[in-house]
């Protein structure tokens, strides 16, 4: 069995995500706690984050208020940019 390194699962598509989980305490309903989430997902879909949110919704007792999400690919062509200053040091 072959081991996907996180290189292997950019080239296929998947770009780091980040989740801002807002949830109810257990204990004090009217407040909310947020929560960071972050792992490599496949945007528009995002099926890592939905299995995350079940694992969440069936074996955490804080109740979801809402998820915000964020997506950005990590490999990406390279960029060449002229440079505004040239200066020498010695």
């Amino acid at each position: 069995m072959a081991v996907e390194t996180q290189l292997h699962k950019q080239l296929q598509g998947y770009r780091l995500t980040t989740a801002e989980i807002l949830y109810h305490l257990p204990d004090h309903p009217a407040m909310l706690q947020s929560y960071i989430w972050q792992e490599l997902d496949i945007a528009p879909r995002f099926p890592v984050l939905h299995n995350f949110l079940d694992f969440w919704t069936r074996e955490i007792e804080g109740k979801l208020h809402s998820v915000r999400v964020a997506s950005v690919g990590l490999i990406q062509p390279g960029r060449w940019e002229h440079a505004a200053h040239m200066m020498y040091l010695h």
